[in-house]
């Protein structure tokens, strides 16, 4: 089982180094209780990794690269692939290990380049990732300048995808743990710290009972004057209004509240955030979300209605995204002081 040591290294030089430790245990004691039956499958696949020289880490490109001293043997790029896909399905992408790429469901490149221009610089940042996945973006947050890149994500897979893919790209300022959002501390202040710089909660929000208690979790979790970068799931609307549907939404069990972009302004100034700002509102289409050979189970595709592209199979309106970053309230005095 992972210990998660590797979080000392991320935060030791930054403001949460308290968080470390209470992180690395809560991470721990999460796994010790549950009793995944692929467990010993993953690590067996992460054991088997080929030892292959590094010659490069490049961060900053759409599919995140681990480059090799000299192109290696057949061999061992087949043991490479075989361990990789072991850890089927890979929802995020794409990475290219060595020359072989991993091409993940989502092209979480097109996201990255949406929403990257519009974010605060990074540089020297302390970023958590809600719902991270295998880690990928906190690969372009570290390529962006970001002093340390924090995930959680509760799917156990993903933390061991994640480690796999550390053995190549040796990212000593990242992590993925298998916490949830309300796994973390519920007031950073509590833990003598100030919160995270930049906090992302991308394709959460919607799958959250409770959205204004995700968005009040997530304002406690960073500093005041903190970022927020948020993406959801919409509907079309001018009126503060959701929908809540009553099965699935487009095959997915777990869609609790799709927000008009009116209620979730709301929302977030409900929830102590100022200055919402939109800054894309997207759909989703099959040439970011797909099937491959890495993620071979229904896509984009096998949701929309055959007939109807607009709609998902139930009938509701086809996915499309919005991102809005906000800032987290200032305290009052600070604001006057300001």
């Amino acid at each position: 089982m992972w210990e998660f040591d590797e979080l000392h290294g991320a935060l030791a030089e930054t403001p949460l180094a308290a968080l470390a430790e209470p992180l690395a245990g809560t991470s721990r004691s999460v796994l010790s209780g549950r009793a995944h039956g692929d467990r010993a499958r993953w690590l067996a696949a992460i054991e088997a990794l080929p030892e292959i020289p590094v010659a490069a880490v490049r961060l900053q490109e759409d599919a995140v690269c681990a480059a090799a001293t000299r192109p290696p043997d057949a061999g061992t790029m087949a043991r490479l692939r075989r361990s990789m896909q072991a850890l089927h399905p890979w929802r995020k992408g794409p990475f290219d290990l060595f020359g072989m790429v991993i091409d993940a469901e989502w092209r979480s490149c097109m996201k990255w380049s949406r929403v990257a221009p519009h974010l605060s610089p990074l540089d020297g940042r302390v970023v958590l990732d809600v719902g991270s996945g295998n880690g990928y973006y906190l690969y372009r947050m570290l390529g962006a300048g970001a002093a340390a890149a924090i995930g959680v994500d509760p799917t156990e897979l993903f933390v061991a995808q994640f480690q796999a893919l550390n053995r190549y790209l040796g990212a000593s300022r990242a992590v993925v743990l298998p916490l949830r959002c309300e796994d973390l501390p519920a007031s950073m202040t509590g833990m003598g710290t100030a919160g995270f710089d930049t906090v992302f909660s991308m394709g959460v929000y919607y799958h959250r009972r409770d959205p204004l208690a995700h968005l009040g979790e997530l304002a406690e979790l960073l500093r005041p004057g903190g970022e927020l970068v948020l993406e959801t799931l919409v509907i079309e609307g001018d009126g503060a209004r959701a929908l809540e549907p009553g099965g699935r939404y487009a095959r997915m069990r777990n869609v609790w509240t799709v927000p008009s972009l009116p209620l979730l302004t709301t929302h977030l100034l409900e929830s102590g955030f100022i200055a919402p700002r939109l800054v894309g509102v997207t759909p989703t289409t099959a040439a970011e979300q797909r099937s491959t050979t890495w993620m071979t189970f229904e896509s984009l595709a096998d949701c929309l209605d055959p007939a109807d592209a607009t709609r998902t199979v139930e009938g509701y309106p086809a996915p499309v995204r919005a991102c809005i970053i906000a800032t987290r309230e200032l305290p009052a005095a600070s604001s006057n002081a300001s």
